[in-house]
């Protein structure tokens, strides 16, 4: 299968070149660079007025987490924005290794039995993936919780000298199986409460064979300082790459966040900590994490059993959060789909309270904790200075997933527009350069996550290309083969597994 691509200005290579270049595919690499009159190829698109940039890396991404990289292997929604390459395995939860098979880590993002698990090993898991043809390349970390739950269970605790050790044991297999690094989700109940020494003992491995690290933060709020303070201590103590996953500045904590920020900025190597940042204002949220922090502890059904007790569930009450009851939406509501859509403004409404605490209490008791919120409660002037610092890489931090007709579920516009919307405000805005905007999006994460010849334009690489014009992406292309034209997905599912190499 042969390819070229005519008269587009190229972004995203080695050195600048002239306004108007042609590129040619063979096969999955990019053979050729240049000016090309007579040439012919199976397929050609001529490229006049419109940007030619590698294809476009997404460092956080939940389609495992949601388990539709089995249900939705297309991934659309990204691939339509550009998007060639996404990376899951984020926030501690991977689909592997499993050590029972039991994909319990999950469930508080999705309904876990829809999937038949037959793997255990990263190795058998790749396997797995790879006889699924897919629309985009997918890389994964290792989930820290993911292990860490099948080694003691779900209720959390200190491991032993001797789990650590059986910890490492896996990670180091499943790092020399092809993850890519290590995540934690510190922000979460299961694992709010691991100690930094487990954190540096891991960190350390993956240090070893140059992978990421990748974190969700203790907190993102009120402890703001302190979960930054810990993963500088990480960076200076191990050296390891880190990434700061889904680093938003919150409504009312703006001045934390422009004080942690400055650390990062002022750090002399952008490499030792990177953060990824949507262009968006509102947040996907666990409805459990609106509990008080003293009640988000082990899983779901101990939370569960908590609100069932009339006492404790008088001391929840009168400590929840005070939120914005507009701009907080259920987006799913597993069992109860009927209140999609809704904002806890309506459900105070409809269900005849006073509060709308209790609006919120009923809402957490109808869904068993289980709902999925969105909630505008981000400040979108501090992400703008966030997405131009040069140690900020954009994620959409969301799942492609179909709509299914007898499950209402609302789509967040992070699924099918981060990249496109992030290309607008760089050309109405003057957010940053072309150039520099392109970097951000491909040879900067490429380089992270070391995915071997990806990220640039330049012969003998992957032939994952976009072209564009404006934020109005037209072509994409997926090692070689043709996956979006004139804007519309053609169905060829070129994608692949990645395994990162040591």
């Amino acid at each position: 299968m042969t390819l070229l691509i005519r008269n587009v200005q190229i972004l995203g290579s080695e050195r600048k070149l002239p306004d108007r270049f042609d590129v040619f595919v063979n096969g999955d690499k990019i053979a050729a660079i240049g000016r090309f009159p007579g040439k012919s190829a199976d397929e050609i698109i001529e490229g006049q007025e419109m940007f030619l940039a590698p294809g476009f890396i997404d460092v956080d991404t939940e389609s495992d987490h949601y388990l539709s990289v089995f249900s939705n292997p297309s991934q659309e929604d990204f691939i339509k924005q550009g998007v060639t390459s996404i990376i899951g395995g984020m926030c501690g939860a991977s689909l592997a290794p499993l050590l029972y098979g039991s994909l319990e880590a999950l469930e508080e993002w999705t309904r876990i039995a829809e999937v038949n698990v037959d793997w255990h090993t990263m190795d058998e898991f790749s396997k797995v993936l790879e006889k699924i043809p897919r629309g985009v390349n997918f890389a994964t970390l290792v989930g820290h919780t993911t292990i860490r739950q099948a080694i003691i269970g779900r209720k959390p605790r200190d491991l032993t000298k001797n789990e650590l050790k059986v910890f490492v044991e896996i990670l180091n297999r499943a790092l020399e199986e092809g993850g890519w690094g290590l995540s934690t989700g510190l922000g979460y109940a299961q694992s709010r409460d691991v100690p930094y020494a487990e954190i540096s003992a891991l960190a350390t491995i993956v240090k070893k064979v140059d992978g990421v690290y990748a974190t969700h933060l203790r907190s993102e709020t009120i402890a703001l300082k302190e979960a930054v303070d810990e993963t500088l201590r990480l960076v200076r103590e191990v050296g390891v790459k880190t990434l700061i996953s889904h680093f938003m500045p919150t409504y009312g904590y703006e001045d934390a966040y422009k004080n942690v920020l400055d650390r990062i900025h002022n750090l002399p190597n952008a490499d030792d900590v990177q953060y990824s940042v949507y262009p968006f204002s509102t947040r996907i949220l666990k409805l459990y994490t609106f509990l008080p922090a003293w009640a988000q502890k082990e899983n779901l059904d101990v939370m569960n059993m908590s609100l069932q007790d009339e006492w404790l569930r008088s001391k929840i009450l009168k400590e929840l959060p005070a939120v914005d009851p507009k701009h907080f939406v259920v987006a799913q509501a597993p069992g109860n789909e009927a209140l999609v859509g809704y904002t806890l403004f309506d459900l105070k409404k409809m269900f005849s309270l006073k509060s709308f605490g209790e609006a919120l209490m009923k809402l957490m008791l109808t869904t068993k904790l289980q709902a999925i919120i969105f909630y505008e409660n981000v400040n979108f002037d501090l992400v703008r200075e966030a997405l131009k610092s040069r140690h900020s890489l954009v994620a959409s931090n969301a799942a492609s997933f179909k709509l299914n007709p007898r499950r209402k579920i609302l789509k967040p516009e992070r699924a099918t527009s981060t990249f496109t919307k992030f290309l607008s405000m760089v050309q109405n805005d003057n957010l940053m350069s072309i150039d520099e905007a392109i970097k951000k999006i491909t040879f900067e994460p490429a380089r992270k996550f070391n995915l071997i010849n990806r990220g640039l334009i330049k012969e003998g690489y992957f032939a994952d290309l976009v072209v564009f014009k404006g934020d109005q992406v037209n072509f994409v292309v997926v090692n070689g083969r043709l996956a979006v034209k004139n804007g519309e997905f053609t169905g060829v599912l070129n994608g692949r597994f990645l395994r990162f190499k040591a």
